[in-house]
């Protein structure tokens, strides 16, 4: 119990370092690159969105070498420091003038950043998508390790673990969202962007200084090898008839011990054509009490490929979600630029720093969902966690519906994203954590940030098309008069968010 603690009171700070570091960073990035860049809105928030949307990619790079040989704390020591080495790169363009255009106050006939200072930026953006590759698939998988993660003690938990991590993740992301925004909008970007910086790099010393007390978990091979296996061992025996009894099937509990820990998984009767992969032949085990693994495969092995094959329509669903989400942080804040945002004659609200809206309903949906929605929903439902993942997903979907059409409501439509972030977010993860095989939860939580790189891409495609199609008949629709970029720009965003 004290080593756990031990554990928690290091992880906690360097995850949140790691959020108001990353967040920071990424929160008013939007504005650096059509205010300091000068690059056009549509041509920023697409680069946003593109390498959102590789640096969401890569965590199946990232899960790969944790699962495969690497494990999950070097995998997250590696990525922690290209990440840095990316956010270093970028502080530097905007500290060194020739690394970024002239100042341009009125915003009128700026001069585009070159393709030297773009290159800069762009390899800034892919080493920060590299690195997060290693952090993101790993990072969540690698706190919940150190915990006792058994349904008995989750469903018995006053605290939910997902609950509990998307909570600090958000207290950081408050501090980034008001203390870094304002030092980016008033300071400097030098300093807004170096503080970010500072703060991933001491977060990755504090996760080094823990290392005795980490509990590690040994790779049991790579899964997209052993989900090859299965297919190919399937195929190859595509003609042959199972047995009436699943007993029959090929079971090995030496061969599964590295990735069956918390124990094998038991047969099911959906996709029965699979089972064909542990049917057992006389040619199997001719020589060797080692099977083929390309001919015969554990049920245990079997299994894992359909947790994976049960679980693709649920993420598939999530995909719409973040498309709907992704543009939160770049037309909003443009939309919010319109806006009276003055709290005082001498105070106004920095544009990216709206987006607090949304973190404070995390913030305060978390500890109400826990302490209210919770025990209210046991009562109907009888279940010790109140919903179950999906019924949670599903409520946060729907209000997810509700913040689109609501957009044109700049306040109102944070806090709706925030409320479905509550269930929709967590409840996502923590269905892919829960009904993922032990083996592969780094490769499930890289399916989270898959799902929303594929959601990046749709909004990217989307906000493209609009552009496209609409670009002339925004100038039609106001052809006594013409339109400033700024006014031009708002009737984009407009027709995006329809």
């Amino acid at each position: 119990m004290a080593r756990t603690k031990s554990q928690v009171n290091l992880l906690q700070p360097n995850e949140v370092c790691d959020r108001f570091g990353v967040s920071g960073f990424h929160a008013n990035m939007i504005t650096y690159l059509t205010q300091v860049l000068n690059l056009p809105l549509v041509k920023a928030s697409n680069t946003l969105s593109n390498f959102g949307g590789t640096s969401n990619f890569t965590p199946l790079i990232g899960a790969f070498v944790a699962d495969s040989f690497a494990g999950r704390f070097w995998t997250i020591i590696i990525g922690s420091i290209v990440y840095v080495l990316g956010m270093v790169m970028i502080t530097t363009s905007a500290v060194l003038p020739q690394l970024r255009p002239p100042p341009c106050p009125t915003q009128e006939n700026c001069q585009e950043a070159s393709n030297k200072q773009l290159s800069v930026l762009y390899a800034a953006l892919l080493l920060t998508s590299l690195g997060t590759g290693g952090l993101r698939p790993c990072v969540v998988t690698f706190a919940a390790d150190q915990f006792d993660m058994s349904k008995m003690k989750t469903e018995s938990g006053s605290w939910n673990f997902f609950n509990w991590y998307y909570f600090c993740m958000g207290v950081a992301s408050l501090l980034a969202l008001t203390v870094v925004v304002y030092i980016q909008d008033n300071v400097s970007w030098a300093w807004g962007l170096g503080i970010p910086t500072i703060a991933v790099g001491l977060s990755v010393a504090v996760f080094i200084l823990g290392s005795s007390l980490y509990k590690k978990i040994k790779p049991g091979g790579s899964p997209f090898m052993r989900v090859a296996q299965v297919l190919v061992a399937a195929v190859k025996k595509r003609n042959v008839v199972g047995p009436a009894d699943p007993g029959a099937l090929y079971t090995n509990r030496e061969l599964d011990a590295d990735i069956s820990t918390n124990g094998r998984l038991l047969h099911s009767d959906q996709f029965k054509w699979l089972d064909r992969a542990a049917v057992v032949a006389d040619s199997d085990m001719k020589e060797s009490s080692k099977p083929n693994l390309w001919r015969l495969a554990t049920v245990h092995r079997v299994e894992e490929l359909k947790t994976i094959i049960r679980i693709l329509p649920i993420w598939a669903a999530s995909i719409l979600h973040v498309a709907s989400h992704s543009h939160l942080g770049s037309f909003t804040v443009q939309q919010a630029r319109s806006m009276d945002r003055h709290l005082s004659p001498s105070f106004q609200i920095p544009p990216a720093s709206m987006s607090i809206f949304s973190t404070l309903t995390v913030l305060t949906g978390l500890p109400l969902y826990e302490r209210l929605f919770v025990p209210l929903a046991r009562r109907f439902t009888g279940n010790p966690v109140g919903v179950t993942c999906l019924q949670r997903m599903g409520i946060g979907f729907g209000i997810n519906i509700f913040a689109t059409v609501a957009s044109a409501l700049i306040e109102i439509n944070y806090y709706l994203h925030g409320l479905a972030e509550v269930f929709m977010s967590v409840g996502h993860l923590e269905f892919l954590y829960d009904q993922s095989p032990e083996s592969m939860r780094s490769t499930a939580a890289a399916l989270f940030w898959i799902a929303t790189a594929m959601g990046n891409y749709m909004s990217t495609f989307m906000v493209t098309l609009v552009h496209k199609y609409t670009d002339e008949d925004v100038e039609s629709a106001n052809n006594t008069k013409p339109l400033s970029n700024d006014a031009k720009e708002d009737k984009q965003v407009e027709l995006v968010r329809t």
